[in-house]
């Protein structure tokens, strides 16, 4: 989360007072921003050292934990939300980390870079692969090791029994409710469960 626009759309999605885990929270600017804005309280799960410390020194709890080994280390419902954002396309079982989020969590905030934009097929068209803002690597140095789009989420939060409250893209700091799909570099999604 890097935009200050695109924090406060999802920080406003989050209930106040909250107890909120971020999976994937990177600096931990989103929960030092929730906690000092909505009285939120939670912690963060990140993977790199650096991202680490500098939760740390903002006072925002992190545990060091890869993803791929699954959220074991918490309770079904301990969470009122977990936040995913910008995380689903480092992980190898989307799917497995979708379930985990929602048996964890009463809400589930899922964001990724949504591959259908039209910048990104017209690239495509032209034989190359989409450098964006929201896909910032060449194919060769990604991080990503999928990509997605908003139609496709839509599709396994119907298969995986998802109750989506709310879902929009995001451009340049606006939520993109009309053709999301099409007209927004993220999508967003959110969910409770069934």
């Amino acid at each position: 989360m890097s935009e200050h626009a695109d924090l406060e759309i999802i920080a406003g999605m989050v209930p106040p007072g909250s107890r909120v885990l971020d999976l994937g929270c990177g600096d931990g600017e989103l929960l030092d921003y929730l906690q000092r804005t909505r009285g939120c309280s939670g912690y963060g799960v990140e993977i790199a050292d650096a991202n680490v410390l500098a939760c740390a020194q903002r006072g925002v709890n992190v545990i060091q934990l890869n993803l791929e080994e699954g959220l074991a280390l918490f309770d079904d419902a301990s969470f009122d939300v977990v936040l995913q954002l910008e995380t689903l396309q480092h992980l190898r079982n989307a799917e497995a980390m979708l379930r985990e989020t929602a048996r964890v969590g009463r809400i589930g905030i899922v964001s990724f870079p949504n591959f259908a934009h039209w910048p990104n097929r017209l690239r495509v068209i032209a034989g190359r692969m989409p450098v964006t803002r929201a896909l910032p690597y060449e194919w060769y140095d990604t991080p990503n090791i999928r990509v997605g789009t908003y139609a496709d989420f839509e599709v396994l939060a119907r298969r995986l029994g998802l109750n989506l409250t709310d879902a929009f893209g995001l451009q340049r700091g606006r939520a993109v409710r009309r053709r999301p799909n099409l007209l927004a570099s993220v999508a967003v999604f959110r969910f409770e469960r069934a």
